[in-house]
């Protein structure tokens, strides 16, 4: 473990059925008791993309924070074919409860941005007694046409050798495969009918909906029709002048609206 200002680092590689996962914890010097928050990244990124996020996360919170690349991502073990079009399903019913067994979370709070949000969202509907809460950010809840117009426009822009490059910084020679994973599925014609609704409609516990307003891969219909399809409390924040990456755009706000969230969840009078 090192000592990062009031936080512990830890890392380690948890043995699956389909290969080893990389897992990054943050750990506060003055632990609570509190349920830590498992976070879900993004299509492109893994748990260096989260950046200081985490160690912000775990000081603001008080809380132990868990990232994990998923396989074929990061650190994680490569994949060799293209993810399955129920992968974040998947994600939700097989590798998250088993991250959770391997590392003893016996309750958590879910936190996922972009597809990490839908997986993060699906997990909670799925593992009802495991989580407490969950927070999606920009995460879609269907497959609209300007999330697959944002990927149409990325897909052009990684042509540029240059930009490939830049992501094989964080993935390695799995690069390629991570691009692809993102956008073949999500343009693959069997995929324009996916929707998050039958996860939503059985998630019951709070969840906090946060989705910016300039949004390039989804308008704020996604986090509306999250919050009104949810089971449970809903509570959507729309952040103004805030395009995909609120964490990274509006890292004091996301910090604030986590907090206050999981603040009224355990002490409801406060």
């Amino acid at each position: 473990m090192n000592e990062v200002e009031s936080v512990r680092i830890h890392d380690s590689r948890l043995v699956l059925d389909d290969g080893e996962v990389f897992v990054r914890q943050w750990i506060p010097s003055r632990a609570n008791a509190l349920p830590p928050l498992v976070l879900f990244h993004d299509s492109l990124g893994c748990v260096t993309l989260w950046r200081d996020f985490p160690a912000a996360l775990c000081t603001t919170l008080g809380r132990r924070i868990v990232a994990y690349d998923r396989l074929g991502f990061g650190q994680s073990s490569p994949r060799l074919n293209r993810p399955e079009l129920d992968f974040i399903e998947h994600e939700a019913a097989v590798i998250f409860p088993a991250l959770c067994a391997q590392l003893g979370l016996t309750e958590v709070v879910t936190f996922g941005h972009s597809v990490g949000g839908c997986m993060a969202l699906a997990a909670a509907s799925r593992h009802p007694q495991r989580c407490r809460a969950v927070v999606s950010e920009a995460a879609q809840s269907y497959v609209e046409e300007r999330t697959r117009d944002g990927i149409r426009a990325a897909q052009k822009a990684f042509a540029d050798e240059t930009q490939l490059a830049k992501l094989a910084r964080y993935h390695g020679d799995k690069a390629l495969w991570v691009l692809k994973a993102w956008t073949d599925t999500w343009l693959d014609p069997a995929f324009a009918n996916w929707s998050l609704q039958p996860e939503l409609a059985t998630l019951t516990c709070p969840a906090l909906v946060i989705h910016g307003d300039r949004d390039e891969y989804g308008s704020v219909d996604f986090p509306r029709r999250i919050g009104q399809s949810v089971a449970g409390p809903a509570q959507v924040e729309i952040l103004e002048q805030t395009g995909h990456i609120p964490h990274r755009e509006q890292p004091e706000q996301v910090l604030k609206l986590v907090a206050r969230f999981l603040n009224t969840l355990e002490n409801p009078a406060a």
